[in-house]
Formats: C-alpha cells, structure tokens, sequence
C-alpha cells in the first residue's frame, strides 16, 4: 500500500485502531469516523510518520504532479510562465516538474511517456514543433497547451491575443511617427506567429503602409544575425517590432555597433513583458501578455480537471497590453 506494515502498525497501535483504518486515513479510499481520524491524525504526527509518496501515487494513480514541457529553459518568457504554474500548484498542494525539450520532438515523446509512467496528474506544454499532435494523441493525461492552437487530443489551450498584440505594436509605432516599421516576424507554422503577423499586415493594409518584414525564430540564439540582416535589408527603417523581449538585446548590440540611437534614430517595441525589459537600458516597450495568469491557469484547469470540475477541449485566449517605455518616443513629440 502506501507505507511498509510496521510503520502503519506503529501509527496504529498509538491510535488505538486497525492498520487498515490508518491506510484510509490516508488514502482517503473510504469514510472513517472524525473520532478516529482524529486519532490517527495525531498519532501521525506524534510518531513523525512520513506517508510514502510514490507508493500512494501507485495506489491512488495520482502522484500530485503537474508536468511542464517546454522547448528551451533558456527562454525566459517560458520560465517565469513556469513560475506561475508552480506556485498555483504548490497551493494546491501539488509539484511541477520542469522538462527541456530542447525542441527534440523525441525528447518531448519521452517526457510525455516519463510522465505517463509518474501517474502525473497533467501535463502543460508549449512545443515549438508541428509534432505535437501526434506526441499527444495517445496519452491519457489531461494536457494543456500553451501559445499555439492544436487540433488533436487536449484538454485546454491556453494563449494570449496575439493577433491584438500585433496590431497593437503597430499602430503605436506608427502613433509615434515611424514610416517604415519593420517585423521581426515570427515563424509562420506556429498560430502565434501568424495571427501577430496578421496583426500588422492588416494595420499596414489599413494605413497604406509597406509591410516590411524579416523572418526571425522565437529563440535569441540567431539574435546578432537577424539583426544584422534587418539593417542590412532596410537601412531606412525607423522602428522595429521585435519577435520577443529577449531579442531587443541583440537588436540594442547591432544598433551601438551602427552608431543608431533608440529610440531617436530607430524606435522598439518588444513582445512578452518579461521583468527583463525594465532592466533593459534604455526601457523597453513592449507588449505585455499576461504571464501569470497564463501560469495559474493552465495549473488550476489541470486540477480541476482531476477533480472532474473542467470539460474536455476549452480555449482560453486573454488580452494582452501595451506598455509604453523609453524605446519609443511620445506620439506627441512625433507628431509635431
């Protein structure tokens, strides 16, 4: 069961009660008498009996754990997600575990499969791959996935307004007096990338602008090259729709190495508002998705899917924000 004979026959005999009424004490696997569990209670912590998680998670198929998959532990926008997810499961007296695909289709089958085998209770994920359907079809844990859409077995997909976040960055960098903003545009096979890239097609359509873009990956490995290559392309530009937050840094190291100044010469608008872009000097504007409520959220549907509290297949998509810093000028001053 849960804990080896003698060590439920010591909690027993101080309680003055069967072991068998100790193990669903703490199995909660049949009502006990509040006298007795009382007694047991106390005879617990009396003895400093220490329940054995992973044979309770045999015993119960719940090892109150929530998996997190995602494709980089370096994408800091992803981290503090995941601090979110773990501090809505620690209250609810769960653990996160934290898994690194490093965007390894294999890797992410087998963190799936590992966490299959854990009786964990969920798992959450964000998969920078077109797999991720097929990873999940057969698991038969409730799955949450963040930041794209997904077409096969979930339980949830959770995403902010990304669409609203690239009309958002655009029309402000316009407000403030650019003529040819350039996108960093996200990758194109992921539904964040595409509905942010809409977001500014359709502002540029509705203002006559020239849509000028770059095609630019989520990570910042590449950061140096596709800033160089932005320059190269458009040496006229005068404001930039970066992909993320963590971009902007190799953006700032290209723009000093060219002598530019932000925001006068060229004006930044970042993505994700990871507590990063206040550090940043100058501060960066961005677009602020809602991070913690994206984290407590995925969390809270995957325990209230295991209490049976959730339906199969919701769509969550929460509003996003602009915050204005000191990458981009006033649109007063801009316009004269």
């Amino acid at each position: 069961m849960v804990i080896s004979l003698a060590q439920i026959s010591d909690v027993a005999k101080l309680a003055g009660v069967s072991p068998a009424t100790v193990s669903r004490v703490i199995n909660g696997s049949a009502k006990v008498s509040e006298e007795k569990a009382k007694r047991v209670l106390e005879a617990i912590k009396a003895t400093g009996f220490k329940p054995n998680e992973i044979a309770r998670s045999l015993y119960k198929k719940s090892s109150r754990i929530i998996g997190y998959i995602v494709p980089s532990i370096l994408n800091i926008f992803l981290n503090e997600i995941g601090r979110a997810i773990e501090e809505e499961a620690f209250q609810h007296g769960y653990k996160m575990i934290l898994c690194n695909s490093d965007e390894n289709p294999k890797k992410e089958a087998a963190y799936i499969q590992m966490l299959t085998a854990m009786n964990a209770d969920g798992i959450i994920i964000t998969a920078n791959n077109e797999n991720l359907d097929e990873e999940i079809r057969n698991c038969p844990l409730p799955i949450v996935v963040l930041d794209k859409e997904a077409s096969g077995r979930y339980t949830a997909v959770v995403q902010s307004d990304n669409y609203a976040g690239g009309r958002l960055a655009t029309e402000y960098l316009l407000k403030c007096g650019c003529k040819h903003p350039v996108l960093m545009r996200p990758p194109q096979k992921y539904s964040s990338g595409r509905q942010r890239f809409l977001g500014y097609m359709d502002v540029c359509k509705e203002h006559g602008i020239e849509p000028l873009f770059i095609d630019s990956p989520f990570n910042s490995n590449d950061g140096l090259r596709c800033s160089q290559e932005l320059l190269e392309r458009f040496p006229y530009v005068d404001g930039i729709l970066a992909v993320n937050d963590m971009m902007v840094l190799s953006l700032y190291k290209v723009l000093l190495m060219q002598r530019r100044r932000v925001p006068d010469d060229i004006m930044i608008v970042g993505y994700d508002g990871i507590e990063l872009g206040g550090l940043m000097t100058p501060e960066l504007t961005t677009i602020l998705q809602p991070i913690e409520e994206i984290g407590r959220l995925s969390a809270k549907i995957i325990i209230d899917q295991v209490a049976d509290k959730t339906p199969d297949r919701q769509e969550y998509i929460l509003p996003v924000k602009l915050k204005v810093r000191q990458t981009t000028r006033p649109p007063a001053e801009s316009n004269g």
